[in-house]
């Protein structure tokens, strides 16, 4: 079997490399020529511990080769971004654009698979798009839906042992894409329809973006009422069937902050709670940036010089590189846009160099920092030591403070 992968961003390049590892010849399609150069010589553009020597073994194997064009091949995979537009509503653009990429060569036999997120509905709406125009094929390829579900950082291990949620759209094309999944996923393959596919993931990320909201809300609560939320979830954690999430600045990536509203978009009457789930995670990284301005305005008021100000982090989550949709960034942001001429320190440890931000070494940052803003719990800022000499606010828990 042949297979094309449209997409290699952070979830398609890893699939293709997993795929190609395990005995599939893999053609990897995107759309950036420097993506494309970048994997054919066997140099991963994202991180990912233990990928890139993954990658260069199955590129000098020829297992994996990338192009900005797709092949003819036995197997096709949608694994573009799903962003929103205005109002927060699903653009399947991507999705669209990829399958028409494809569809001309399509034949009888083929398996075509959704990975994007993707609006319930998405599977059946593409289908119809494939067989408009090639109404030859009706009944003759395989249409499924199976999302990913893996955590940055884990990805090689989670890509094989996780479950996974397959729907088809009909029964034969559930089986079609079984039958390649099982070529390397060591974890439980679930049948189902496309609908209830498309739902699973969006319900998985919006129920992590409901229980983040509540540990979120906490926090918000326990800075007016002077209370530890550190030491607050940790003792409500101590009963049997008490699980509090840790806090932060809010929730970013291309999953858990954008998935609900695909929701609520969709079923605005219906999705109170993931929309107000969404609002107060939005919130919260509206509030940290107050937090720091008001911390900058007291230190010059006190002190009569502005103070310099350690941004730490600007990836959604610790240890990784990935800005999407990071609430992080959108503080640093913000404090910079009403900072008055006050010297801003921007961290990121995973980043070499940014198209916006000048980065500063952690440990340099640190030292010359009067104000002290820990945004995501990266390992490295873990290693530094509490200084009652500035001021720190610690909206990630780096000291639980």
């Amino acid at each position: 079997m042949k297979a094309c992968f449209m997409g290699l961003g952070y979830i398609g390049l890893p699939t293709a490399i997993i795929a190609a590892k395990h005995g599939i010849e893999v053609k990897g399609v995107d759309i950036n020529p420097q993506v494309v150069e970048m994997t054919n010589a066997g140099k991963l553009h994202i991180i990912e511990p233990g990928l890139e020597d993954m990658l260069k073994e199955v590129v000098s194997s020829g297992m994996l080769t990338a192009s900005v064009a797709p092949e003819v091949c036995d197997a096709y995979f949608m694994v573009v971004p799903t962003p929103f537009k205005g109002n927060h509503e699903p653009d399947v653009s991507y999705v669209e654009a990829a399958t028409m990429a494809v569809l001309p060569l399509l034949k009888e036999g083929d398996l075509y698979v959704i990975e994007s997120t993707s609006p319930i509905g998405t599977t059946e709406g593409m289908a119809k798009i494939i067989f408009e125009e090639r109404p030859e094929l009706e009944g003759k390829i395989y249409i499924a839906y199976c999302p990913e579900r893996v955590l940055p950082g884990n990805v090689i291990y989670e890509l094989v042992h996780n479950d996974r949620v397959i729907g088809g759209l009909t029964p034969e094309s559930t089986e079609k894409a079984i039958g390649f999944y099982s070529q390397f996923v060591q974890g439980t393959l679930h049948r189902t329809n496309c609908r209830t596919a498309e739902m699973c993931k969006l319900t998985e990320n919006s129920s992590r973006d409901v229980q983040i909201a509540f540990a979120n809300e906490l926090s918000l609560i326990c800075d007016k009422a002077g209370i530890n939320v550190w030491e607050l979830i940790s003792l409500a954690n101590k009963h049997p069937r008490v699980n509090i999430l840790q806090p932060g600045c809010g929730v970013g990536g291309h999953c858990i902050a954008v998935d609900p509203y695909f929701i609520t978009a969709d079923f605005p009457a219906e999705s109170k709670l993931i929309a107000d789930a969404r609002e107060i995670n939005n919130y919260k990284a509206f509030w940290c940036a107050e937090k720091v301005k008001n911390a900058m305005l007291e230190f010059e008021l006190l002190n009569h010089r502005k103070p310099v100000v350690a941004m730490m982090g600007l990836a959604f989550k610790p240890n990784i590189d990935d800005l999407r949709e990071s609430p992080a960034k959108y503080i640093v942001t913000k404090v910079m846009q009403g900072c008055n001429n006050a010297n801003i320190l921007v961290v990121e440890p995973n980043v070499k160099e940014h198209h916006v931000f000048k980065l500063t070494d952690y440990r340099e940052a640190y030292e010359k920092a009067d104000i002290v803003a820990f945004l995501t719990a990266h390992d490295p800022f873990k290693t530094l030591e509490w200084r009652s000499d500035k001021v720190i606010l610690d909206f990630c828990g780096i000291f639980k403070r």
